[in-house]
């Protein structure tokens, strides 16, 4: 079994979505002072690969922390598409059968090589409204990027965070994809941080796939 570890780092200068405060790591404590060594951590609930629960946009949807812990693992198809085109509803057509086996469908655009970037906040894909009605059809628990957000830098209406979210489905943004990763499927986790009305969290996103 392999295991494929899809998130990216955290540190002082994790990029983070414009406007946003960037994230500080601090030493709190230090062995030769105080016999022990602890961090303080300051930052954005959706820093780096992260997880969006409803409440993120929906004003009566569910946070984290009211989800069923199964809503974060299960198996996963994983698409691999162009890097310089939108995720069309042709990229999905005849996919129906493999979807309807999965909980999760995580999007590899190539977009995560552009991570600490000024690119990385670009014309990155993103679906298509077609594309995001056919998703929706299946009861899946989430849906995951390997870039910044759901929608467009420019969306004024964020329309895939409403629809995805709607359904009470988590949103995954900010994946890694390793090079040459040649994966379509898996066992698939993402955990958040176990905090009160949590809108969103950092995760470790995890890949298991058998065979490898």
């Amino acid at each position: 079994m392999k295991i494929y570890d899809l998130s990216h780092k955290l540190n002082n200068q994790s990029p983070v979505y414009p406007g946003i405060q960037q994230p500080e790591f601090i030493p709190a404590t230090q062995i030769e002072t105080h016999g022990y060594r602890e961090t303080h951590f300051r930052f954005h609930s959706h820093l780096g690969t992260h997880i969006d629960a409803p409440a993120h946009m929906i004003a009566d949807g569910s946070t984290l922390d009211q989800l069923a812990i199964d809503q974060f693992c299960g198996q996963a198809l994983i698409i691999k598409t162009p890097t310089k085109k939108n995720i069309d509803i042709d990229i999905l057509a005849g996919l129906e059968f493999e979807i309807s086996k999965c909980d999760f469908v995580l999007f590899n655009t190539g977009w995560s090589k552009f991570w600490g970037s000024p690119a990385y906040f670009g014309n990155f894909p993103v679906l298509t409204t077609e594309a995001t009605a056919f998703l929706l059809q299946f009861s899946l628990n989430g849906i995951g990027f390997d870039h910044i957000s759901a929608d467009s830098m420019d969306s004024k209406d964020y329309q895939n965070h409403y629809a995805i979210l709607g359904k009470n489905m988590i949103i995954i943004e900010n994946l890694i994809f390793p090079d040459g990763f040649a994966e379509n499927s898996g066992e698939f986790s993402c955990f958040p941080l176990p905090y009160e009305n949590a809108d969103g969290s950092p995760v470790r996103a995890v890949l298991k796939c058998k065979g490898a």
